[in-house]
Formats: C-alpha cells, structure tokens, sequence
C-alpha cells in the first residue's frame, strides 16, 4: 500500500507563486518601500527574501553547494542568529538592485524550485529537519510544506502591507499552511506536565480552518483525531489572521486578544500562545 503524505502542498507551489508575480507585477514605486508587520523590513525586503529561499534552496539542496560554512552551531539559538545573519546580508545586498530584476529572478527560480521540488522523495529524508516541530530528521513532505509555509505567510505579509490580504485566505491556501504551522504543537508542550488522557482543544474559525487536539501520553503529547464530542482540559479559538500572525512571530498573543478565545484551564494554553513555527 502507497503511503499518504499527511500535508499535501507540492501542488499549490505554481499557483502561489504566480499570486506572487502578479501582485508584484501590480506594485507602485512607492508600495515597494511600504513597511511590514516584519520588522525593519520593507514590502522589498520580503521579496528579496522569498528569492533568497528560492535560490539558497537550488544551490543546497539541488546543487550541494553551501558556500561559506556557518561557524560552530551549539545550539538552537546559535543557529537562529546564523541564519538571521545570512538572512540580512542578503537582504542589504538586494536594496541596490531593481524591483524588475527582482521579479524576473524571482519567476525563473520559482519555476527552478518547484521542478525540483517535485522530483525528490516524499518519503526519504529531507535535507534540514523541521526543527521549530522539535524534529532531528524529517521527511520531504514536511520540509515542502515548511516551505510552502514560508512562501503563503511572507507573501501575505506584503499584501497586508498595502491593503490586499484576501487572496490567500482560501480554504485552498490557507489550510494546508495553518495545519503545518500547527505541527509544532506536541513540541511546544513537551515540557508540561498533565494527566495521560489530557487534552488539547485548537479551533482556527471560518471556512478555512479546522479543529485540532492533541493528548497527554506515556510518551508524550500528540495529535488525535476523531473527538468532536471531546471534552477538552483547554481549548483555544483564534481567527484565520490571528493565527498565521501569532505562530509567525508576526503579532503577540496580548496584541490579539480579542481574536482569541481561552476556556477551561488557562495556564494549559501558555505554550500555544507563544508557539512559533518559524526558526526564530
């Protein structure tokens, strides 16, 4: 029997994308300098940062090339400012190139990517693990979906930035990526302490959302499925916005108070409320 990629996004990459493009394509001069709700980053900064994913991931994973290694990486955090460290020197060398260039790169590296994308293993191991989800080794499809993640929310930052959110916020694009965001769960409770049996309730409204809960066992929490009529120790309810937001460091959870709801035991909401499914 074939096995059943849990996440499937490999498919939305191309149509992503050209909503990239053409939002792009559409900005003004001064959009391209409008600021984000991504600190000291431009609308122009996101874009250049999106084609730094597009081509570090070629040169890496396709190509095997890492040009100049990281120093010594002990620790999460160590690698965290490694990776903020590349994030701005490429991010300063794009200010001087134009949002043309910029365009075309981004277009011929997507379709790069995406090709390549498709061609790898779904099953075999990926070349990073989702280390935000608490993984030491992950399979392709969950990296692509990381990836995916990485392509909706910074997309959707620039289309908040100049008044143009909407597109994004389907069923269609939107649900694949808050339910690899949501991923990080289990990881961001590991080290609270509750009954086996205790449960987890995490409820994104709107059409595109969904209902999510995970369970305190022997060996640790983990999703469930199938407890509609489940009588959860805590549950929390955030908007579609708030969401993708809070998970991507983008708000926190003070500044969206009233886009969440927390019932039951409150202090068993702590690690949901401050979870990140980014490296950051």
């Amino acid at each position: 029997m074939s096995q059943v990629i849990p996440i499937k996004t490999l498919h939305l990459f191309e149509k992503l994308d050209s909503l990239l493009i053409d939002l792009l394509k559409s900005l003004s001069a001064d959009d391209w300098d409008m600021p984000t709700v991504s600190p000291q980053w431009t609308v122009k900064d996101i874009a250049a940062h999106l084609l730094d994913g597009n081509m570090r991931g070629l040169s890496i994973s396709r190509d095997g090339y890492r040009g100049d290694p990281p120093g010594e990486i002990n620790s999460y955090r160590d690698l965290v400012t490694y990776l903020n460290d590349l994030n701005t020197i490429w991010v300063l060398a794009w200010k001087r190139i134009s949002p043309a260039i910029l365009i075309d790169h981004l277009q011929s590296t997507g379709r790069e990517y995406v090709a390549y994308l498709h061609a790898l293993d779904p099953f075999a191991p990926a070349i990073f693990p989702v280390v935000w989800a608490g993984e030491t080794e992950s399979k392709n499809w969950f990296h692509i979906a990381r990836e995916y993640t990485e392509k909706w929310h910074h997309q959707q930052q620039i289309r908040e930035a100049i008044g143009l959110p909407h597109p994004l916020m389907t069923r269609e694009l939107f649900y694949p990526c808050i339910d690899t965001l949501l991923r990080a769960l289990p990881y961001a409770y590991r080290d609270v302490n509750a009954e086996v049996g205790t449960l987890i309730k995490i409820e994104i409204t709107g059409d595109a959302g969904g209902i999510w809960f995970i369970e305190k066992t022997m060996g640790g929490w983990r999703f469930v499925k199938n407890l509609a009529k489940a009588e959860p120790a805590a549950a929390a309810t955030f908007s579609p916005e708030s969401a993708w937001k809070l998970f991507t460091k983008a708000i926190k959870a003070q500044d969206a108070q009233g886009e969440i709801n927390q019932e039951g035991n409150i202090d068993l909401l702590k690690p949901v409320l401050s979870m990140l499914s980014i490296m950051a």
